[in-house]
């Protein structure tokens, strides 16, 4: 089982884990124009859709979707609209497209006091950010709702852990390139659930130095005749750039991921490159010639620096490589973890086990404070960086294992091994029955659950509580600032047996 969350590395056609906050002052209605295009979930049957046109209608917003969508009701149908708030009453162009309904907000009548005051621009710079247009108190209260809901069998969680300024926070970008139908070179990210680039310059959220080293690159190319890769004729060299900035650090680490390994002009290239942003400090060619819906692949050379950055993380030191898997929002990461070593009720005696450990960053905290930690993590690349880390820091309570994490437990109980602790931090998509009767098996005292998705959380909480734990404590961490995610943290303990 990897650490990869529902894979960073991956075009899904859906910007993974992003957001949406603003600051500014109420909306005014004349501010309220937003170009979000939002389907209805109720298919049109009668004939009269079906040679339908667009209407321009007005509605009343009278709740949310998880997705933070506003719901409306419109001829008897249920449909969704982007960039909306309850309460709100909005003017609307409605469209059949194929079996669906295309609803666009035109206007917002009368703004919900909820609203933030959002330049028409910030629209295009937040993709991904479904809920940039509402205030910071009510991005909490949509969250902690969410959470609230999904953990209603478990017990009543604590409230969410914010972040004070919520812009900006991400350490990790990524940009694809192509052609408009213009052929003018543009770089952006893809529309959900399409491989369609809507271009963007900059986002609330990505780390502005980023963004701006990005934008260089793609006033370069013309320059240097390099070519946007398109993924319909297999043409094109430029598929996507890459950019990890160290938070604490300040290094800068700018990956190119390209079509193929020959790069025409490479030095002067990396040269230019270095003279407009001298605080890049190691670039990295990444070669993918791959159809899947990786982002990068395999084959990787370093045109400058050491091909890794460092950064800090609860007094650690990390090297971090293209690959890694890291926390995108360092700030609220150290939140996260502090919480999660609290809720494992560390002595300095107990055995802990990390699974799923990526690169072992909070298996090397833990250590401060635990007996003994034992990492498993079934990416060969990721262990490696977690021993290199745990060597770079001097710990010396550690080791690391590349291995399956349950069929690893599985064994540690079949050799009357024990853990008191289990650290459980997995992807997306959540553990399978594997792993956690592997879980089962092994009984730990306490498991801490780090889940980036609580409705595969909650399913798997069911599966450990009917087979002896107990929810102890639930706590929400917004890791995601602008967008609909939210990390949340569940303590479990063994009951008698």
């Amino acid at each position: 089982m990897t650490k990869r969350k529902n894979s960073e590395y991956r075009k899904t056609g859906k910007k993974r884990h992003r957001p949406g906050n603003k600051h500014g002052k109420q909306h005014q209605a004349r501010a309220n124009r937003a170009d979000g295009k939002s389907k209805g979930k109720l298919k049109a049957n009668d004939g009269r859709h079906r040679t339908q046109k667009t209407v321009t209608t007005e509605v009343t917003c009278s709740g949310l979707t998880d997705g933070g969508k506003g719901i409306v009701r419109w001829e008897g149908k249920q449909l969704e609209v982007a960039n909306l708030l309850p309460g709100e009453t909005a003017e609307v162009n409605i469209s059949k497209k194929g079996r669906f309904f295309e609803i666009e907000l035109k206007r917002v009548i009368n703004p919900s006091e909820d609203r933030v005051n959002l330049p028409r621009s910030s629209y295009y710079e937040g993709v991904g950010c479904h809920i940039q247009h509402m205030n910071g108190y009510a991005q909490k209260r949509f969250k902690q709702k969410i959470i609230d809901e999904l953990m209603k069998p478990f017990g009543t969680p604590e409230p969410i852990i914010t972040m004070e300024f919520p812009f900006y926070y991400r350490n990790k970008n990524v940009m694809t390139f192509g052609l408009n139908k213009k052929r003018q070179i543009i770089s952006g990210l893809y529309a959900e659930n399409t491989h369609k680039i809507i271009p963007m310059e900059r986002s609330i959220i990505h780390d502005q130095k980023a963004d701006e080293i990005i934008q260089t690159i793609k006033g370069m190319m013309k320059s240097f005749k390099m070519q946007p890769y398109n993924e319909d004729t297999g043409q094109g060299f430029l598929r996507h750039v890459l950019v990890r900035v160290g938070k604490v650090s300040g290094e800068i680490m700018v990956v190119l991921v390209v079509a193929s390994p020959m790069f025409k002009g490479k030095n002067n290239f990396v040269k230019a490159l270095r003279k407009a942003h001298p605080e890049i400090t190691t670039l990295l060619m990444n070669v993918n010639k791959r159809n899947d819906s990786m982002v990068l692949g395999n084959q990787e050379k370093v045109l400058f620096g050491k091909g890794t950055i460092t950064d800090t993380l609860c007094g650690l030191k990390f090297d971090i490589s293209a690959k890694s898997f890291y926390q995108i929002n360092p700030v609220q990461t150290e939140k996260l973890y502090a919480k999660a070593i609290e809720m494992a009720e560390l002595t300095g005696k107990e055995t802990v086990v990390d699974a799923y450990c990526g690169i072992g960053t909070i298996g090397l905290i833990a250590s401060q404070r635990a007996g003994k930690v034992i990492g498993v993590e079934l990416n060969k690349d990721a262990v490696r960086d977690a021993i290199h880390n745990s060597k770079r820091n001097g710990v010396k309570n550690a080791r690391f294992y590349q291995e399956d994490a349950g069929e690893f437990m599985v064994k540690m109980a079949a050799r009357g091994e024990k853990a008191d602790v289990v650290i459980m931090d997995p992807p997306r998509s959540g553990s399978d029955e594997a792993f956690l009767s592997s879980v089962v098996k092994l009984q730990p005292k306490r498991v801490v659950y780090v889940s980036c998705n609580p409705v595969t959380q909650a399913r798997d909480l069911k599966y450990l509580v009917k087979n002896g734990y107990a929810v102890e404590g639930i706590q929400p961490v917004d890791m995601f600032p602008q967008t609909v995610h939210v990390e949340a943290i569940t303590k479990l303990v063994l009951q008698n047996v």
